[in-house]
């Protein structure tokens, strides 16, 4: 079942892609859910929530990503996570080193994020009034 719901995710995702791989970033569905610099992390089911900043831009789709310390509550081995990418297919990797993902999220439906990589938590990340 869980494999089923990752290849679902990512056919959506490619297919997606496709969709909006034409138009500006500013037409995609994640530039404007990543409006801010200030999110919410929290993972369903559970009361656990934690802080989460984008900083500078670093690189073309790559800024600094700084963790509340309580973020390991939510997802055990997040805390390490030091970068925040954006590809152009509109998804968001958390990652140590900036390659390897720790956590990856696709756009939800409204604002924000929901994670498809690992299956489980399942991870909302929603932005958040500075």
């Amino acid at each position: 079942m869980k494999t089923l719901l990752v290849l679902f995710a990512g056919a959506a995702l490619f297919g997606g892609s496709q969709i909006y791989n034409g138009g500006s970033s500013e037409d995609r569905p994640a530039a404007r859910a990543a409006s801010g610099d200030m999110f919410r992390l929290a993972a369903n089911g559970e009361e656990e929530t934690c802080a989460v900043r984008r900083g500078g831009r670093i690189a073309d789709g790559l800024s600094a990503l700084t963790l509340a310390p309580d973020c390991g509550r939510v997802l055990p081995g997040i805390e390490r996570a030091r970068f925040w990418r954006e590809r152009n297919d509109g998804t968001i990797t958390f990652s140590a080193d900036g390659v390897d993902p720790i956590v990856t999220f696709a756009v939800a439906d409204g604002d924000g994020y929901e994670s498809y990589a690992p299956a489980a938590p399942l991870l909302s990340l929603a932005a958040v009034e500075n």
